[in-house]
């Protein structure tokens, strides 16, 4: 079982959020009820994992919606930002835009990264796999992209 700490607790109703979207929109999460929610948070767009990741949930988007469950990016990057990023992959799935990191923040997923011997703040690469009712049902922390996508959708068809 992935392991799950702070906002992101297995069993807990997932944060509500209202976030600005590519191509001008807006999502509240709670409007999703009803559904199942794949949400995704990726440190920022067009590098290569957090692209690599994006085409592989937009590859098995087809399967995700038989399964009844929608797939949402949350990034600190614009609305701008995201329709470049989605229209140079043909990106199909929905980017939220979280640049102030509130979002992203409550899920508790900001925090201290290093690389290259640099610390500095950024997300945490992570998946919440929501339930109809608004809980969280499973938590991928710390994701390796490689098969992350199928693995993320074999546990949404099981839900």
């Amino acid at each position: 079982m992935p392991k799950d700490s702070g906002e992101t607790s297995v069993g807990a109703v997932a944060p509500d959020f209202d976030l600005p979207t590519d191509g001008g929109g807006r999502l509240r999460l709670s409007e999703l009820r009803a559904h199942k929610v794949v949400l995704y948070f990726y440190p920022a767009d067009d590098t290569e994992g957090c692209t690599l990741e994006a085409v592989n949930f937009t590859a098995l988007l087809p399967e995700f919606k038989r399964a009844g469950t929608t797939v949402v990016g949350v990034s600190p990057d614009s609305p701008k930002s995201h329709d470049r990023f989605k229209e140079k992959h043909a990106l199909k799935l929905l980017l939220a835009a979280d640049a102030d990191h509130q979002v992203i923040e409550r899920y508790g997923l900001w925090g201290e990264k290093t690389m290259f011997g640099r610390k500095y703040m950024g997300v945490e690469r992570a998946t919440c796999l929501i339930d109809r009712l608004g809980r969280i049902a499973q938590v991928w922390r710390k994701v390796r992209v490689k098969g992350h996508a199928e693995a993320v959708l074999a546990a949404a068809k099981a839900l």
